[in-house]
């Protein structure tokens, strides 16, 4: 990928948060479907302060947090972050969300994956990049694996939900398993 694409797709770009982001991301924290799905930590709403605290804090050098927007219109849809770098060992850990329900099940998500693995393993040098993901959240599994992600193990019933137990799904993509587009 040319590095005047490095931050660009086809119909997403990786991009800087900006102030009235709090505003969307704290319409986002509301729904409950796309907090316990992305999280497995207890689901609440957040302000808009809130919010902009939150995308302040996450400047770390161990962290690298963008936004997901559309190039059509510029509009804030979800987010992706690489976190929990380890340089040393040239790891890190993912997260994304699309946080705008119209903007799920469009491979949006897949193609913001792709942006991300060119940026981690072309740019920032990792070798290894992990996440995790909870067993229900299907759609996401079946995006990490076409991404490349394998699944690493399980931490069975770590995860209660409207009075059901799922596992937390361990997975990771290396360098050499990873196929640029």
């Amino acid at each position: 990928m040319p590095a005047s694409r490095l931050f660009i797709g086809k119909r997403i770009r990786l991009g800087a948060f900006r102030p009235e982001d709090a505003e969307i991301a704290a319409r986002w924290s509301e729904d409950g479907e796309f907090q316990r799905q992305l999280d497995t930590d207890f689901a609440r709403p957040s302000t808009p302060q809130e919010q902009a605290e939150m995308l302040h804090s996450r400047r770390s050098p161990n962290s690298v947090n963008f936004a997901l927007r559309t190039l059509d219109g510029d509009h804030l849809i979800g987010f992706v972050v690489i976190h929990s770098i380890e340089w040393n060992n040239q790891s890190g850990m993912l997260a994304i969300g699309i946080g705008e329900p119209e903007y799920r099940g469009k491979g949006l998500g897949s193609e913001a994956l792709g942006l991300i693995l060119n940026y981690a393993f072309q740019e920032l040098n990792l070798y290894r990049i992990g996440l995790d993901v909870i067993s229900t959240n299907e759609r996401a599994i079946r995006a990490y694996r076409k991404a490349g992600f394998k699944e690493e193990g399980r931490m069975r019933a770590s995860v209660f939900r409207d009075g059901q137990r799922a596992d937390r799904v361990m997975m990771s993509i290396l360098r050499d398993e990873w196929q640029p587009d």
